[in-house]
């Protein structure tokens, strides 16, 4: 089946973070008239960002999130966290979740200055879910909506957690690990021995939780105490049948794709709390 959209032009960006580099991929809202919002996709522990957000794949229609939602009017961007990809690699630590919002926090003042975009859009996957809600957290003047993927609170119901738990001591021995023998170890680390990190009460913003219906991270119950501790009343928990972890490469990516579109573009609520 062949592609149904016209495919946006990427720009390569490198934001500053001290005296490292962060590769940022953008590309703009091929609809016609004002852009509905500006999009930024942050990836997980195991890719880079432009396989996960931006892959081209003949045959399977709207593989690329980034040129199917620059189609339906959003301007995106994806952003290699330190560590991966083509952004800057410091081994002397292991990109853990926390340096993941540090890279957030240099991106979004990056993106305000070079496009004029107020707030954004965030939308995170696996620990870049934990990246985004910590971000969000901590800075929440640039997070208009916040989209959590396969998100992870304290860990507990997670027979994947529990599985991973086991190889801890190896994890910890070595900044780096497979699959490239060059991804970083520090989510992994956070994930199985330092949970929760991210405090809901401080997520302000309307936020929504995507849990694919074969997640073997994110425990329903698990989520369901974080979505209850989550102060604005614009909150949304979403489960999306026939899918696992990798929710923009399952068989029903286009679920995903439209619950996402549907929250991105509901129009700005009153809230007590702003």
């Amino acid at each position: 089946m062949p592609d149904s959209i016209n495919k946006s032009e990427g720009k390569v960006h490198w934001a500053p973070k001290g005296d490292k580099r962060l590769f940022l991929w953008e590309k703009p809202s091929t609809a016609q008239g004002t852009a509905r919002g500006t999009i930024l996709f942050v990836h997980g522990s195991s890719e880079a960002s432009t396989p996960v957000f931006d892959l081209q794949v003949p045959g399977r229609a709207n593989s690329s999130a980034m040129d199917w939602f620059a189609s339906h009017g959003f301007n995106t961007w994806c952003v290699d966290m330190e560590g991966y990809g083509r952004s800057s690699k410091d081994r002397t630590h292991n990109s853990d979740i926390a340096t993941g919002a540090a890279d957030l926090e240099a991106v979004a003042p990056y993106i305000r200055a070079v496009r004029g975009e107020a707030a954004l859009l965030v939308y995170g996957i696996s620990s870049g879910a934990l990246r985004a809600a910590l971000f969000a957290q901590n800075r929440p003047e640039f997070v208009k909506r916040l989209a959590l993927d396969a998100f992870v609170y304290t860990g507990a119901g997670s027979p994947t957690l529990d599985e991973r738990r086991k190889k801890l001591p190896q994890f910890l021995a070595s900044n780096t690990r497979a699959l490239d023998s060059d991804l970083p170890t520090g989510t992994y680390v956070d994930m199985c021995s330092k949970l929760p990190v991210v405090d809901p009460e401080r997520v302000t913003m309307p936020t929504i939780i995507m849990r694919g219906q074969f997640d073997g991270i994110a425990g329903l119950d698990d989520l369901y105490e974080f979505f209850a501790r989550l102060p604005n009343p614009e909150k949304q928990l979403a489960i999306m049948p026939g899918i696992a972890h990798s929710s923009f490469q399952e068989k029903n990516y286009m679920l995903a794709y439209e619950i996402l579109r549907g929250f991105f573009s509901r129009p700005a609520s009153a809230y007590a709390g702003d």
